[in-house]
């Protein structure tokens, strides 16, 4: 069976996507609570250039960064994937979080906000949430036993037929503390 028609599969991953957005819906919830407050007051341009939007999306790049950094520390099998979720990394760093604190700073210091700022935070904004639910899929996928990616997780079930194969668990393998007695 492959994962494309899995039901589980298909089951797991919109159960992940509904968690993913509903993060999401929570981070965002004050600053839609703080937009409808200025729109109540007559201030709805004001929603695209305040820095609410920029706050948003350095929280949002944030928490992708940690879940990247969660994927990249999570197992010895990535060596192959660590390339890919530095990468993610530093595209987080230089499309999210440099500019929305970039932006939350010019805003707060500058007098007059130019007309620009209200197209360039929906767009940051957007940027953080696609890379936010990148970083939910990709921990997601690096933290399930998958056995395309992890023929190894296979060969320790000893189910290398391609029958039904059970999950194997992974877990962050950390060093051991050791104390002044050598115990």
């Amino acid at each position: 069976m492959t994962l494309e028609h899995d039901p589980r599969s298909m089951r797991e991953t919109v159960n992940l996507m509904y968690g993913t957005y509903a993060d999401v819906i929570f981070v965002l919830f004050p600053f839609v609570v703080i937009g409808l407050t200025r729109a109540w007051e007559g201030n709805a341009g004001a929603i695209l250039l305040s820095p609410d939007l920029s706050t948003a999306s350095a929280i949002l790049g944030g928490l992708a960064l940690g879940k990247f950094v969660l994927g990249l520390i999570t197992d010895r099998n990535l060596n192959a994937f660590r390339e890919r979720i530095v990468f993610f990394i530093a595209l987080t760093l230089l499309l999210v979080l440099g500019p929305s604190i970039l932006l939350l700073m010019l805003i707060t210091a500058s007098p007059e906000v130019p007309e620009m700022v209200a197209f360039i935070q929906p767009i940051l904004l957007i940027i953080a949430i696609s890379l936010y639910t990148t970083a939910i899929s990709i921990s997601n996928l690096l933290t399930r036993p998958d056995y395309e990616l992890f023929p190894d997780a296979a060969a320790e079930d000893g189910t290398r037929d391609g029958a039904q194969q059970a999950p194997v668990e992974r877990t962050l393998d950390l060093p051991e503390k050791r104390t002044e007695h050598g115990d």
